[in-house]
């Protein structure tokens, strides 16, 4: 099982790679869901860790419906983050229509190179999630789907994430599961979805506060039972 942990600082990244996280997710606005954070930031926490980096590339909060200039700034974003070395980005664009936007997608993909792909959470607000996964799977960079099933937490979603777990069997395309998952249920959920990779952000912190520091204790704990 793989474990995705939310890191905001370099001080989240040590942290989250200490005490067992397999990737990190680099965001800034966590309380937003998560913004690209500053170039700088990128560059500490990819030679401050050993563990792979996926950065976000999101430019504003208002929506995941861009114009040509969120467009303009995201591609200069990946340029940005692929120089500074990082694993992976951490992407997502709709059209008005609740439709994976293919065109900006395309645009995306020509400057990503050999960095991994994961489609986000804009894909719990499409209008056909299979109609989106068959869409994805067209494209080979994208190399998964962090999604909690639609726009409730995962936990409430878990025949949906099994069917998207079904769906993507045999393909290069991973389902990876967040939002709202804890460690007292993660076995469960697991069990009942099938996915090999989950998302950790507010839960493994102190007071489960999207804004406090990691907890490493309750990382520890949660990495090496998700390990075992």
């Amino acid at each position: 099982m793989l474990l995705e942990i939310i890191a905001t600082c370099v001080d989240d990244a040590i942290t989250a790679e200490k005490n067992g996280a397999d990737r990190l997710e680099l965001i800034t606005a966590i309380t937003e869901g998560g913004l690209t954070p500053g170039i700088g930031l990128v560059e500490e926490v990819v030679k401050a860790v050993q563990i792979p980096v996926h950065v976000m590339v999101r430019p504003h909060s208002r929506s995941f419906v861009y114009n040509e200039h969120d467009i303009a700034t995201m591609i200069a974003e990946v340029k940005a983050i692929r120089k500074a070395g990082a694993a992976g980005v951490v992407l997502g664009m709709l059209t008005p229509e609740r439709k994976i936007d293919e065109v900006s997608l395309v645009k995306m993909l020509e400057w990503t190179g050999d960095m991994q792909v994961t489609f986000h959470r804009a894909f719990d607000e499409l209008e056909d999630q299979f109609e989106g996964l068959r869409t994805l799977q067209k494209y080979p960079s994208v190399t998964r789907v962090l999604t909690s099933g639609g726009p409730q937490p995962a936990p409430q979603a878990i025949p949906r994430i099994r069917e998207l777990v079904e769906q993507t069997a045999g393909s290069e395309l991973k389902i990876l599961a967040g939002n709202g998952l804890k460690w007292e249920i993660i076995h469960d959920f697991i069990d009942q979805t099938g996915v090999s990779e989950v998302h950790f952000g507010s839960a493994v912190r102190y007071g489960r506060s999207g804004l406090k520091p990691i907890d490493p204790v309750e990382l520890r704990s949660l990495a090496d039972s998700l390990h075992q």
